[in-house]
């Protein structure tokens, strides 16, 4: 298992190398035809190989995602920024629909814009905006979101049971102006790739991470190989957690003032990661 994950480190990182050339013409993340099937079909078996079983990734419920047209795929976000329940789930995605369905996920600004992270955009990945959702929906195009950003993704390892979006609301209006089904997307196993510790939304608006980078906090985590980091600096290497993601039916009748509906959302979706969690037996191992 341990060669696989080298071996796919190693061709990301040549891959890497050469996107960082070609992408300093600009910036980059609102194109959603940088989104490369092609790249997919020729990468997807590396993907699986690597994160499917280091991770040991699994996905349920692919057949509730509607098979022709927009959809707002809502997911709750683990993992900090290695974020390995996206990639399990983009993989499983692919693999499913095949690499020539159109997909695009919303990500934080430092992922989707860094030209060295070429390969990001050829899956998919759109800096998150409703304007960019509009253009994936556009196209015709299932997008997914995490409403809870870093504020979820660096909750305490403790809360990996919780759905925390922080109260954002906008992906309901969003889907409520373009019309588009809500489908929910649970996953666990993300909190468990380090101990993570704090936040640190003080911290970061002490400094003004805010101010500069749009990131909201200065999170604490113990993982290999360096024990301590800040904001998963420096380099962390995840612990193979098992992800499990649990895609559920599109949320019908949603009610059409915003506050409600996004209760039900969140409520739904709380019951399902309960269950989720109720399942694993002990950490890592899931």
């Amino acid at each position: 298992m341990l060669s696989e994950l080298v071996t796919g480190a190693t061709a990301v990182s040549t891959r890497l190398a050469s996107d960082m050339v070609g992408a300093l013409g600009g910036l980059r993340g609102d194109d959603p035809d940088e989104w490369d099937p092609e790249y997919i079909r020729r990468t997807l078996p590396l993907l699986k190989s690597t994160f499917g079983s280091y991770f040991r990734g699994e996905v349920r419920g692919m057949e509730n995602i509607p098979t022709d047209g927009p959809s707002l795929l809502v997911g709750n976000h683990s993992g900090g920024t290695l974020i390995a329940d996206t990639f399990v789930f983009a993989y499983c995605f692919y693999d499913r629909f095949g690499p020539y369905r159109r997909f695009h996920q919303l990500a934080h600004d430092v992922a989707a814009r860094m030209p060295s992270l070429g390969i990001l955009r050829r899956y998919g990945v759109l800096a998150a905006s409703h304007e960019n959702a509009k253009k994936a929906f556009d196209r015709r195009a299932p997008v997914l979101v995490y409403p809870g950003g870093d504020y979820e993704t660096f909750r305490p390892s403790w809360h990996s049971d919780r759905i925390e979006f922080g109260g954002r609301r906008g992906f309901v209006r969003l889907a409520m102006e373009q019309n588009v089904p809500i489908v929910p997307v649970v996953a666990i196993g993300g909190q468990e790739t380090a101990l993570f510790v704090t936040r640190g939304e003080r911290v970061a608006r002490a400094v003004g991470l805010d101010r500069l980078t749009r990131i909201k906090v200065l999170p604490v985590q113990l993982g290999p190989p360096f024990g301590l980091t800040l904001l998963d600096l420096p380099l962390r290497v995840p612990l193979p957690a098992k992800i499990t993601v649990q895609v559920l039916p599109p949320i019908e009748d949603l009610p059409d003032e915003a506050d409600e509906a996004y209760d039900t959302i969140t409520n739904t979706m709380q019951d399902a990661l309960s269950e989720l969690s109720e399942e694993r037996t002990l950490p890592l191992v899931g």
